[in-house]
């Protein structure tokens, strides 16, 4: 039995890649478009306690301030 080519390899490897960014892109636009849906029911602007507020800010840290503005839709990325 003869090895894979390495090219055979990559190529692999990139589609898997590829397949694993778009699951994960449409769980976000998922999650963005749900946060929206409960923001709407909840209408009035919402009160987080002091544990919640350092949970989302430890999260919003790890991000870029571009991704952040794009995804924080229950806060402004100024407050986290």
């Amino acid at each position: 039995m003869r090895p894979m080519q390495p090219h055979l390899w990559q190529f692999l490897a990139l589609t898997f890649a590829g397949w694993v960014n778009r699951s994960q892109q449409d769980t976000i636009e998922y999650l963005k478009e749900k946060n929206r849906v409960l923001r709407e029911q909840l209408g009035a602007r919402l009160r987080f306690t002091d544990d919640q507020r350092r949970r989302l800010a430890a999260k919003a840290r790890a991000m870029c301030r571009e991704n952040l503005k794009e995804t924080a839709d229950l806060v402004t990325p100024d407050t986290l």
